[in-house]
């Protein structure tokens, strides 16, 4: 099943919108689930997730005009437990003891977390760790110099396949990490 972590959208204040080049990827009823970071900051993002899946998971960014997104949330798919958190309560912002820290504290085997614009994907203690970056390239507080990304993971029984996307001149740039879940 497709899973899309993707965050830090900021539309309109710092971005007109995701890219086509995004938008042509990702397609209605090919996606299960959509785990967002937040920082949509406007409801067409959040209209534009429902039409592409009904099961859209989405936690309150620092700038997210709608209040009522929680601050973490636990999602269980398949076999395994995947945690979502803007990160901008993570200090320092991107701290992998930190980000270590909440994944204990949620109990998950996916931490996701997004704030700082950076794309990264790691693993630790046999724990992933994701951070889409922006689907927009929004500048953040911490670049101006920000490539536009998000990340499609493939659960399979207890592997996840990991395509990390990129857009870099205006061309889709794909990567590819497997986790395997420890028993």
């Amino acid at each position: 099943m497709f899973i899309i972590a993707i965050g830090d959208i900021h539309v309109p204040h710092r971005s007109h919108g995701i890219p086509p080049e995004f938008k042509k990827l990702l397609v209605p009823e090919k996606i299960q689930h959509i785990l967002s970071t937040g920082n949509l900051v406007s409801k067409e993002i959040h209209d534009y997730f429902k039409v592409l899946t009904c099961d859209v998971h989405i936690v309150k960014g620092d700038l997210d005009e709608n209040t009522s997104y929680p601050d973490t949330k636990v999602v269980n798919i398949g076999q395994f437990k995947f945690g979502l958190c803007h990160g901008h309560q993570i200090v320092p912002w991107g701290d992998k003891s930190s980000l270590a820290a909440l994944q204990r504290q949620l109990d998950v085997d996916v931490l996701i977390t997004g704030h700082t614009h950076k794309l990264e994907v790691f693993e630790a203690n046999g724990k992933l760790f994701v951070n889409p970056g922006s689907a927009t390239g929004a500048f953040s507080n911490i670049s101006n110099d920000v490539i536009p990304s998000f990340v499609l993971m493939d659960v399979q029984s207890n592997n996840i396949t990991v395509y990390i996307y990129k857009l870099i001149d205006g061309q889709v740039k794909v990567e590819k990490i497997d986790h395997v879940k420890q028993q």
